[in-house]
């Protein structure tokens, strides 16, 4: 078994699972399902192709740089040539704004590597739970030495910016939201359930529907992560960056209108 990791962070990322109508939420991490979606894309699987083998992966996901809730109000017009006036409702977007994710995805040696190759040279373009967030790149991250999903993320790199890693300090910790299973147990934490597992074996639009998926969140301590000792600032294609000068306001000055 292999553990790949993927580098999720750009500018705005949305993570919905269970935005209804004219109201559209983002949950605080990537989900498992929009993340299998991304993988399917990147090896140009279509929506009616089987996803019965991603459905199998383990899958974990750590908040590295949490960044701020971002409100979108979007008003729609009907067309000045349309036939007929239409009644265009209004609609209100969440995002998550200059947040960086660190994902594990565990599964057989071959199909990982087939994931990875899809990750560095895919098929479709990738975004980030929505078309309208493009990632920053590369979105491979590599290939895990540890075993498992869960000790993958409580050692793997920090990867947040210099000047988030600044304001947070090494004392603190990162929340981690992975697979609930037996093997959880030793990291302690909640447990919820999340409306994110498609019941379908696609992701076909006749068919989409999700089922309950639980979902274990713990902490890891920033301390214990590897390479602390001597952390800098990855460069997207691999150089280190000594210029940090610039720091992103926080979205909202830290309001959260979704209570998370």
């Amino acid at each position: 078994m292999s553990v790949l990791l993927l580098r999720l962070a750009g500018p705005l990322q949305s993570w919905g699972s269970s935005s209804r109508f004219t109201r559209r939420d983002t949950r605080p991490e990537p989900t498992k399902s929009a993340v299998i979606g991304l993988l399917a894309s990147a090896q140009g699987r279509t929506r009616e192709d089987s996803i019965e083998d991603l459905l199998k992966l383990k899958f974990g996901v750590r908040t590295d740089q949490r960044g701020g809730i971002l409100r979108d109000f979007q008003t729609e017009h009907a067309m000045p040539w349309a036939r007929k006036s239409l009644d265009m409702p209004l609609s209100e977007r969440y995002y998550l704004s200059d947040a960086k994710f660190l994902a594990a995805i565990q599964g057989d040696d071959q199909l990982i590597s087939s994931l990875a190759h899809a990750i560095k040279y895919p098929t479709w373009p990738a975004f980030l739970g929505r078309r309208s967030c493009p990632p920053e790149f590369p979105i491979f991250f590599g290939i895990s030495q540890h075993a498992t999903v869960i000790e993958a993320l409580k050692h793997e790199p920090w990867i947040a910016a210099r000047w988030y890693r600044h304001r947070v300090g090494s004392g603190g910790s990162l929340s981690v939201a992975c697979d609930a299973d037996q093997s959880d147990a030793s990291v302690g934490g909640i447990t919820e359930t999340v409306a994110d597992q498609p019941t379908a074996h696609s992701f076909s639009v006749k068919y989409r529907s999700y089922e309950l998926r639980p979902v274990r969140h713990f902490t890891v301590p920033i301390a214990e992560l590897d390479g602390q000792e001597h952390q800098v600032d990855r460069d997207p294609w691999g150089e280190d960056r000594t210029d940090n000068s610039h720091q992103p306001p926080i979205a909202l000055d830290g309001h959260d209108p979704m209570g998370f």
